[in-house]
């Protein structure tokens, strides 16, 4: 079976992002690293390639910097990465994304694409969707668990309440929660044979997709404007002498709750 992680490389977001002069989130100032999400990917990926064999490829979009992401992949057990890279990409929202992912998808030879089910820096929740209706594919998102037979893939699809069982045939497009597995921590071993693997690089020409249609230019959004968010400010202080009620009912009417 021949699988395709998608990952990106996104600022730590424990830490916190500062915008730069387009009004985009400072890339080049921040402590970059894999989105949480893709971390369960990839060891959902590994999992299925070692209960049935095949290959993992990583894919990933993104500047030079994200090679420190594609190496920890490899690190973990994928076997070999491309890597999409092109000045012409930045500012590009996730219309122009989705373009430039499903050229790169026709590159290669895959069963199973597998994604986060949402970046931790836009947090849309989008890109698998958007894949699967520009591959023609089947999309099984939000799962909590994965199982294939190498002809149909089947999930557990997860809800608040509970979950849906979610059956398809390959190829297919799925998405993980943080809830499917525990991923692994690169071992020395890893690392050392990560050098090894390849990496291909690959710009818009190679994929064959016009720089005017991504980027700003070719963006169906913009950003106009950016403040900080207000300091936070004192509450009230209500003391209860026997009016406390009213004084509540007065305070939420006065902020419109009621």
């Amino acid at each position: 079976m021949n699988i395709v992680v998608l990952v990106k490389q996104v600022p730590d977001s424990g830490l916190a992002r500062q915008l730069d002069d387009q009004l985009r989130v400072d890339r080049n100032g921040a402590n970059n690293v894999m989105g949480e999400l893709d971390e369960y990917a990839v060891e959902a990926a590994l999992q299925l390639k070692e209960a049935h064999g095949g290959e993992v490829t990583v894919l990933t979009l993104g500047p030079s910097q994200a090679t420190e992401t594609v190496r920890k992949t490899l690190a973990m057990g994928a076997d070999k990465a491309l890597h999409i890279e092109d000045d012409a990409v930045g500012g590009s929202d996730a219309l122009a994304t989705s373009k430039i992912l499903a050229a790169a998808l026709g590159r290669l030879e895959w069963d199973l694409v597998i994604a986060g089910a949402e970046s931790t820096d836009s947090g849309m929740g989008i890109m698998p969707q958007m894949l699967a209706a520009r591959t023609g594919v089947p999309a099984l998102t939000g799962a909590r668990k994965i199982d294939t037979d190498g002809t149909a893939i089947t999930v557990e699809h997860q809800r608040a309440n509970g979950y849906d069982v979610l059956t398809a045939s390959l190829p297919a497009i799925v998405s993980v929660w943080d809830t499917i597995n525990t991923p692994r921590y690169p071992s020395l071993k890893g690392i050392m044979a990560a050098k090894r693997k390849p990496v291909e690089t690959l710009a818009l020409s190679d994929l064959g997709v016009d720089a005017a249609e991504v980027g700003p230019s070719g963006a169906n959004n913009e950003v106009l404007s950016a403040a900080e968010r207000p300091p936070r400010t004192a509450g009230q202080i209500v003391t209860d002498e026997g009016q406390g009620g009213t004084a509540l009912a007065e305070f939420l009417a006065a902020e419109k709750f009621i």
